[in-house]
């Protein structure tokens, strides 16, 4: 007894002292019949305040006005127990949010003594809990408003369970579509085939996270490139609750980085193109000049074994360099071409022997042209270069043999296609596509392929521009260019071709025979001496006569000086301020007879627009041959004044026909020099040693310009100067001293001064601008 009442005691007193529950005894009725500290620090009220009065004093009027207090005594007697929160009420009239739990005591025989009621004090809980919520809240119409991001929950079995604003924009789904089904249906066809979304779970379940870029499907089955990030979300105890992911359409920023890797490629290229062409333009004339002499010096060495051997072996090499030329021009997009509107099935079916022969018995050739295949715009002799090329590129890829097929076929690209492309229009094109079973390109060689002089072949084994040759004839031809391989399985190039609705042109057949010369008057314009002097000596072999001028005002001062000649030859890119096309057009208004033809290296834009020789523009693409040479001179000039080609005998000049020009020099050496150079330029000179018999030859003779030295044995030049100006005022004085126009009062009588010693060119040029001025000042008289 005395135990059990220690016991008691004992519990008495830790309810008792308990200060953070309010423990506290009711009565059957409801009324209070203990109050511990708890209950004291909760409520405010004291023991003597407290007890015998009922409980529901402590809710709230509207709680009391409902019945919740009767409710709970009444639920804790039937279910044995009662558990709520709500609000209750202080003694001072404060609130507070309450946790309570009603228990119902019975005696030994069953009878009901009371209820056991414990109260806590649990607002700050519930501000958190409401914070909490509040946050939540936000958080979800944070997520839910976001429309650039995909936010959305998955259960771990990867079903949908939550869908935002951004998950219906992106992937046109309602909510109600896709809860409760798999985000598989998000993915190819492809992509679920080969595993991928579940591969994704897997990664981001052991991993923490998965992230990757992809091709997604809408719902209207559109695809887009979509940025993924999924999440594992885990509880407490590390079990799986579920995926958080997040999908972005990066589509644009993806066609945004490749348009700028395409830009910079492209203006990489074009760096390189514009390098290679100028090394074209230099080392075309290099190799005219080479050539040209050869062939000059074929003609002395005629019947002579040996030396015409080493010299045709020289000739070849001369042909080689010209090709390796041609492929750079080609790929700077500035080879001249003769463009012509055709079928390429008959141009590529009938080089079908020719591809045979070149990748050898051991490659298989198939060729596979469509019916009906669309007409083109194209170079007939370039395309015929490109197809080998390719074909032999793809022969080597193949060292062991294999299957190159050859494909023209029409298609069409649409916008969707062109959007990735760049730099290609939609539309009807003709479609080659060369493709080989060969090695195979990995994906830092593809990237390379068409730059100029890449390759992996051996040292010997290529030049490693015939993929830059084909890139820039079909650029060039207004096509598209793409390559796709890989390694181990081989490559195919693909040349899209604008379609040509134009009916199909007959190619002209090839220019044969033999090799003829003629009798008229050529005006060699050429900047560069060494080319010049070739030039001028393989048209005067042919029998031509011929001028020659080393820039465009040089030239056209021959024309306004009264020279008739019947056919321009010009190089297209030369220094000066004229330029040669502006050049050409006064040319031929001076004489509308004039044949003209260009000459190039490299053309630039001057006469090639959209990668097509301009209407009426003939050219003759450096390094020629002496054949070639003769035969666009005639096809130009006519039958009319053609002849056997011979060589002129040695020393033999043509008769000059420009202007008369009056040489007065006291040096003799320097007179027949003199002389001799505007001889070659097709001037007419005579020569006077004083200054008497240059008054004497003007006495009897009519000139148009006058050379004059300043030192002379019987009178000083100045003197002489004046005396012709005042009695043949027509006639332009060049002055030449060694002095220059330091010479006091030189400037009132001529600009034109030159100082010794001077060049040739500085020589003619001086004395064709002193012409011109001088029949400029005399029609404006």
């Amino acid at each position: 007894m005395t135990t059990d009442f220690n016991t008691q005691r004992r519990m008495q007193l830790l309810i008792e002292r308990v200060a953070d529950y309010a423990i506290y005894l009711l009565n059957p009725d409801g009324t209070v019949a203990s109050w511990n500290a708890g209950a004291r620090r909760f409520k405010g009220y004291t023991e003597a305040e407290i007890i015998g009065q009922h409980f529901s004093r402590f809710y709230t009027p509207a709680d009391r006005a409902a019945g919740v207090p009767e409710r709970a005594l009444r639920t804790a007697l039937e279910a044995g127990r009662f558990e709520a929160e709500g609000w209750r009420v202080r003694k001072d009239g404060t609130h507070f949010w309450a946790s309570v739990v009603i228990d119902p005591i019975h005696d030994d025989d069953g009878q009901l003594v009371g209820f056991a009621k414990i109260t806590r004090d649990i607002s700050e809980k519930k501000l958190a809990r409401e914070a909490l919520r509040r946050t939540e809240e936000q958080f979800r119409l944070l997520v839910d408003s976001v429309i650039d991001y995909a936010i959305y929950m998955l259960s771990p079995e990867g079903f949908v369970t939550t869908w935002n604003a951004g998950a219906r924009n992106i992937k046109g789904y309602q909510a109600i579509d896709v809860i409760g089904t798999h985000f598989g249906r998000f993915y190819t066809e492809e992509d679920r085939r080969n595993g991928l979304p579940d591969r994704v779970l897997a990664t981001a379940r052991e991993h923490g996270r998965y992230h990757g870029e992809g091709v997604r499907v809408r719902k209207d089955g559109t695809r887009f490139r979509a940025d993924v990030v999924v999440d594992a979300i885990r509880d407490a105890d590390g079990r799986l609750l579920g995926f958080a992911k997040i999908t972005r359409d990066v589509t644009q920023r993806v066609q945004l980085e490749e348009a700028r890797k395409a830009l910079q490629h492209a203006q990489r290229l074009e760096a390189v193109g514009k390098l290679t062409g100028g090394v074209a333009h230099d080392f075309n004339n290099i190799l005219q000049v080479i050539g040209g002499s050869l062939q000059l010096l074929g003609s002395s060495l005629a019947g002579q074994q040996a030396p015409q051997r080493h010299l045709q072996m020289a000739l070849t090499a001369v042909d080689r360099g010209a090709k390796l030329s041609s492929q750079l021009l080609a790929f700077a997009r500035r080879q001249p071409l003769q463009p012509y509107v055709l079928n390429p099935g008959r141009v590529v079916g009938g080089m079908e022997d020719l591809v045979r022969r070149a990748v050898g018995e051991h490659v298989e050739v198939e060729t596979v042209v469509s019916a009906s295949l669309w007409n083109a715009t194209l170079d007939p002799h370039q395309l015929e270069n490109v197809v080998l090329n390719l074909a032999i590129n793809a022969r080597d890829a193949m060292p062991g043999g294999g299957k190159l097929t050859v494909e023209l076929s029409n298609t069409m690209l649409d916008d969707t296609y062109v959007s990735a492309a760049h730099e290609v229009p939609p539309g009807q094109y003709v479609l080659l596509a060369i493709s080989d079973t060969g090695t195979g390109m990995p994906p830092d060689v593809l990237e390379r392929a068409i730059e100029p002089f890449f390759t992996t072949k051996g040292e010997g084994q290529g030049t490693g521009l015939g993929l830059s040759m084909a890139f820039g004839f079909v650029k060039q031809s207004g096509g598209h260019f793409r390559i796709y391989s890989e390694v181990g399985h081989g490559t195919t190039i693909k040349a899209y071709f604008p379609r040509a609705l134009e009916a199909e042109q007959t190619l002209p057949d090839p220019v044969a025979g033999e090799v003829r010369g003629g009798t008229e008057t050529i005006l060699v314009v050429e900047d560069d001496p060494n080319v010049q002097a070739t030039v001028v000596g393989m048209l005067t072999e042919l029998g031509y006569q011929v001028l020659r001028a080393d820039n465009a005002e040089v030239a056209l001062a021959v024309l306004k000086a009264g020279v008739r000649c019947d056919l321009l030859f010009t190089d297209v890119v030369m220094p000066g301020k004229l330029k040669t096309t502006d050049m050409v057009r006064q040319a031929k208004a001076l004489q509308p007879a004039l044949k003209v033809l260009y000459t190039s290296g490299y053309t630039q834009n001057a006469i090639i627009h959209g990668g097509r020789l301009d209407p009426g523009v003939e050219l003759l693409s450096k390094p020629y041959r002496r054949e070639k040479l003769a035969s666009k001179v005639r096809q130009l000039l006519g039958t009319q004044g053609q002849a056997p080609a011979a060589p002129v005998a040695p020393g033999a000049r043509p008769v000059p026909t420009g202007p008369r020009v009056l040489l007065v020099e006291d040096d003799a050496q320097a007179r027949e020099l003199y002389r001799d150079i505007l001889l070659s330029a097709g001037f007419q000179a005579d020569e006077a040693g004083t200054g008497q018999e240059a008054l004497d030859l003007l006495a009897r003779e009519r000139y148009q310009a006058a050379v004059v030295d300043y030192s002379l044995p019987d009178l000083d030049g100045l003197t002489l100067a004046r005396r012709i100006v005042a009695g043949h005022p027509d006639v332009a004085i060049v002055f030449a001293s060694g002095y220059g126009s330091l010479v006091a009062g030189v400037s009132d009588i001529t600009s034109r001064v030159l100082t010794k010693p001077f060049t040739d060119l500085q020589l003619k040029q001086a004395l064709l601008a002193a012409v011109g001025e001088q029949d400029e000042a005399t029609r404006r008289a």
